[in-house]
């Protein structure tokens, strides 16, 4: 197969043993027809001269890449669902496929979704419906654009499969989806060795992300390592729990087996992007609670990385920990206010005045006069756009706020009637055509029109 000096293979996860993951088999689908290719990281990492036949033998047969993990991997762990405890979690329709070394020699799995039962599927049939194949791509390409740390969905391939599922018409199509993302460990990997006593095993775990997720060189004190670690992940979810509010993101489901230890967003399930700032928004019809609202994410995370202080406080000193966790909420505040300024598009001043404008601008977003994108596109770059629909206070004192932080935006996406949305009667028209006469193009036009974004975004917060 054509290889580029990109393709660093480095199966790191093989160094934890067997005592951390299953070998699997890939199920044997019927069909392999591919539906999306993310050529630009198909190119950064080496694999972008694969032929048709190739990315169809990798990435819908899992057949293994060169130099590279010898048999899919799923991973063992723990979490809790909903603030329940669920010791029968693992990797149950998916699996460790690949592993390597990105632009920057951070570590990237690729991993799966839908590639068939495991033993931790349970009762499930492990696969992955088309449309949720689907609703995966435009949540990361979306996130990706809005400046969100997330996977990157790689591939997917129809499989021909019927599925029944309780929750969208049946039978419906099937598919495996493969995302790339920095480190398949989650918090609930260590809630596992915590509930099992293997405490030597949290540390070799604390090592492997130190190494490999941070590209840290670990001590050889384990509880060094561990108030390490720990202080990396707050750092990391605050950074990330900011992104969400910022581009008014709904994760829909954030257990903590789906808060990943490199502070990568990833695993989309009932996601949604809330049109107007509303804390009480909520993306899963069965969050009757509002646990995972909109305005609640941060909380949530916060309250998984209490459990992954527990996990870690086995092995080093607990008040160590805690204080890392007692800051958390600070670090957020910060965060968010950086996230909110770079989205705006404008430089960032003196901590007071980015707080003051972050503090202005939320007022604004709250009034709920325009929709949280309208908002950010039309004042992108720091501009006022005037006019009736902003001559209310909380938008006078935004402009007051922004006087002097002008960035004109360069891109002509900047000249568009209107921003680019993701709201969710807009997937459901996607999917539409796609469901009834397999057409495509509506689904292919809106993955344009988001990369074309996130090139605006960049062009001008880089100017």
């Amino acid at each position: 197969m054509p290889l580029s000096q990109a393709y660093r293979p480095h199966p790191a996860i093989l160094t934890l043993g067997d005592a951390f993951y299953d070998v699997v088999a890939p199920a044997d689908f019927p069909k392999s027809i591919i539906r999306f290719w993310n050529a630009r990281w198909a190119a950064q990492i080496g694999l972008g001269e694969l032929d048709q036949a190739e990315r169809v033998a990798h990435f819908a047969r899992f057949s293994p890449l060169p130099d590279n993990l010898p048999q899919p991997l799923a991973l063992r762990y723990h979490g809790h669902q909903f603030r329940h405890y669920n010791p029968n979690l693992g990797d149950g329709r998916g699996f460790l496929f690949a592993q390597l070394r990105d632009p920057a020699d951070r570590l990237l799995d690729l991993a799966t979704k839908g590639s068939g039962q495991t033993p931790w599927s349970r009762r499930a049939d492990g696969r992955l419906t088309l449309k949720g194949g689907m609703r995966e791509i435009l949540a990361t390409e979306m996130l990706e654009a809005l400046g969100v740390n997330t996977s990157k969905t790689f591939a997917l391939f129809e499989t021909g499969e019927e599925l029944w599922r309780g929750d969208e018409p049946s039978p419906t199509r099937s598919a495996v989806l493969t995302r790339l993302g920095h480190g398949h460990i989650r918090i609930g990997n260590f809630q596992r060795l915590a509930y099992l006593g293997e405490t030597d095993n949290i540390a070799k775990l604390t090592a492997y992300c130190l190494a490999n997720l941070y590209n840290e060189n670990p001590a050889k004190d384990p509880a060094a390592n561990a108030e390490r670690l720990f202080d990396l992940v707050c750092a990391a979810t605050a950074r990330l729990a900011a992104s969400y509010l910022a581009a008014g993101f709904v994760h829909g489901v954030l257990n903590s087996d789906n808060i990943a230890i490199s502070g990568e967003s990833f695993d989309y399930g009932p996601w949604r992007f809330a049109t107007y700032w509303d804390e009480d928004f909520t993306a899963a019809y069965f969050d009757e609670t509002g646990l995972y609202a909109f305005g609640k994410q941060p909380e949530a995370i916060h309250w998984n990385l209490a459990q992954l202080a527990g996990c870690l406080a086995l092995i080093c000193d607990p008040d160590r920990v805690q204080a890392s966790l007692l800051g958390w909420p600070d670090r957020f505040q910060a965060a968010l206010t950086a996230a909110l300024v770079a989205r705006l598009g404008v430089d960032p001043k003196t901590p007071d005045e980015d707080r003051a404008l972050a503090a202005v601008l939320l007022t604004a977003l709250k009034s709920k006069a325009v929709t949280i994108d309208r908002l950010f596109f039309d004042w992108h770059g720091g501009r006022d756009p005037g006019g009736e629909a902003y001559s209310a206070p909380p938008f006078r004192a935004l402009a007051a706020a922004l006087a002097g932080r002008d960035r004109p935006p360069t891109h002509d996406y900047w000249s568009d009637p209107a921003p680019c949305s993701m709201p969710i009667e807009e997937v459901e028209a996607l999917w539409a055509p796609i469901a009834a006469n397999d057409d495509w193009s509506l689904f292919h036009a809106k993955l344009a029109a988001i990369r074309r974004m996130g090139e605006a975004m960049v062009q001008n917060s880089s100017a």
